[in-house]
């Protein structure tokens, strides 16, 4: 029998007000136990936020001034009345919800005709997503229609959120592997280690249903499946990080680069980002160098490409975006913005998983298949003079900085550990999120050119507003910021623009001060924008305890000032 859509969102609603995290596993892991093995995994990625598994190329390409359009259709009021309904909530989804249930009364009779299941919301989703060419818009338009034409206001909500990637109700990744587990009695790790190699809790998920604990146990990389990557904590110094890698450590240049994945099965490459997005289309180079120098039938790497100029020197990160995003005229751009290839680590090989191998192994069998393709630059050193001199050195050349890795390390995807650390030899940037903006004066009139900055609250996934800026985009750049930011619009109060939180910038700043003017208590001071960050989604941006962390930090040397 087909689970009901409205029984999702009403498990989404109890989730939302649990705070206690062994409570939401236990909820969740009673919610997945109803479920039809079909359903597993498309209400696993709804749940989590997702119209379509993590490892999915698909999306929906519909942003928020398409889809208040089409919410202020069905439910017949001007969008003011959702605006306002935001600003009382302060969630899109609760705002959704409160203006349908004043509508809804006229709706019901619709509603008992037909029922939205799981299965029905899924496939609508793909069709979605499916839609394209001319008129694709007002396609895709009449297709939302339909779907919160029969949805009730808790659907009507949850669907809004499943659009607009912003589910927030403390139901993170971690917790749905709790819960898998829970409801399978079988071990975390085993779960874990699936779910590293699947790269999403979903699909997992599904196998598990179908197949047990021993169909778990039966998961493997898959070729064209890309991984989620393995992540560095950040060290202050290189003698902090040979003292926590026991005296001796491997460090590698950090390029001021864009890290990919590359896998290959024979004839065929494919290259995925940091986000896990195929870019095969815009980087025929290195499609071309590893078909000419990776010799094996199969395999996945992980490396870093840099743009350079004539000289071959790294020039900033910016250019190397305009690469990513170009799909059209893509050999005219590699000539006007080539890049240059490291790899730097290798996790499969002719269908052997080499991630629980220590790291020197697998860079040993990299070194072996990469033929001519240039590996990252590296030294392995228990002296802290050489360390500090390799990481001068890095920085001269026009990198960022160096990454330490344990010699004995395995590779953990998804994961952020004390394996690998990161070491820049200035005060750490933050990945932040755009919340709001403000339109400019003078040259910069019609520019949403001053930005309000958060970091994310990892488990509420609410974002704290730690600052300010109007430095660092280049006109351009901010012009094409105003766009983006415009598509995203929850609401325009005189010169703000309050925004969905989607886009990530790193910033720079000379300290963190106490403040307050911002709920979380803190505030960047002399902020300014170093690179926008499409690499990385509004999940990646940094937490509120890691900029409560540098505050702290800041304080080492010096007391903190304590007013009267």
């Amino acid at each position: 029998m087909s689970t009901l859509f409205i029984s999702l969102a009403e498990f989404l609603e109890k989730v939302e007000s649990t705070r206690k995290r062994l409570e939401i596993v236990s909820i969740t892991a009673d919610f997945l136990m109803h479920l039809e093995p079909e359903e597993v995994e498309p209400a696993v990625s709804m749940v989590l936020g997702r119209a379509f598994p993590k490892w999915s190329q698909k999306t929906l390409e519909v942003n928020w001034k398409t889809l208040s359009g089409v919410l202020r259709r069905v439910v017949g009021v001007d969008l003011s009345v959702f605006r306002e309904a935001f600003s009382s909530t302060g969630d899109i989804g609760d705002a959704v919800k409160a203006v349908f249930k004043k509508n809804y009364m006229k709706k019901q009779s619709v509603l008992l005709e037909k029922k939205l299941t799981i299965n029905e919301v899924k496939r609508l989703l793909q069709v979605i997503a499916e839609t394209g060419g001319s008129g694709s818009r007002g396609k895709k338009e009449r297709l939302i229609t339909a779907l919160l034409n029969q949805a009730s206001p808790i659907e009507a909500k949850y669907l809004v959120k499943i659009f607009l990637g912003e589910m927030r109700t403390g139901l993170s990744e971690g917790l749905m592997e709790q819960a898998l587990a829970k409801a399978l009695e079988a071990p975390l790790t085993l779960v874990q280690k699936a779910t590293m190699a699947k790269g999403d809790i979903g699909e997992v998920a599904g196998i598990a249903k179908t197949k047990g604990k021993e169909g778990l146990r039966e998961i493997n990389f898959q070729v064209f499946r890309p991984v989620r990557l393995m992540l560095a904590q950040t060290a202050k110094t290189a003698s902090d990080a040979l003292a926590d890698h026991g005296g001796k450590t491997a460090f590698e240049y950090k390029y001021d680069g864009a890290r990919i994945q590359i896998h290959k099965w024979k004839d065929e490459i494919r290259i995925f980002s940091r986000r896990l997005k195929d870019v095969t289309k815009s980087l025929p180079e290195v499609v071309e160098a590893t078909k000419d120098n990776f010799e094996a039938d199969e395999g996945i790497m992980e490396g870093e490409i840099i743009a350079i100029n004539e000289n071959g020197q790294p020039i900033p990160f910016q250019h190397l975006m305009r690469r990513f995003k170009r799909i059209h005229e893509v050999r005219d751009m590699a000539k006007k913005i080539p890049v240059r290839l490291y790899l730097f680590d290798i996790l499969l090989l002719n269908g052997e998983n080499l991630i629980g191998l220590p790291y020197l192994d697998r860079r040993k069998i990299l070194t072996e298949n990469a033929g001519k393709i240039l590996l990252t630059e590296q030294l392995i050193t228990d002296k802290k003079e050489q360390a500090e001199k390799f990481l001068v050195e890095a920085i001269e050349k026009g990198h960022e900085g160096v990454m330490a890795k344990k010699l004995d390390s395995v590779y953990t995807p998804g994961t952020r550990g004390k394996r690998w650390f990161k070491i820049k030899p200035v005060l750490e940037p933050l990945d932040l999120v755009i919340t709001a903006a403000e339109y400019g004066y003078g040259r910069r009139h019609g520019w949403l050119s001053d930005y309000s900055l958060a970091a994310r609250d990892p488990s509420t996934g609410e974002f704290f507003n730690v600052g300010k800026t109007f430095k660092g985009l280049t006109d351009a750049e901010m012009i094409e910021m105003t766009q983006r930011l415009k598509e995203l619009t929850l609401r325009e109060e005189h010169n703000l623009v309050v925004v969905l939180p989607k886009v990530v910038v790193e910033v720079l700043y000379n300290e963190i001060q106490k403040s307050r003017k911002y709920k979380c208590g803190m505030a960047l001071r002399f902020a300014r924008i170093s690179r926008i960050r499409d690499d990385k989604s509004a999940e990646e941006a940094d937490t509120i305890d890691k900029v409560r962390e540098i505050y702290e930090k800041q304080f080492a040397k010096k007391g903190k000032y304590k007013a009267n």
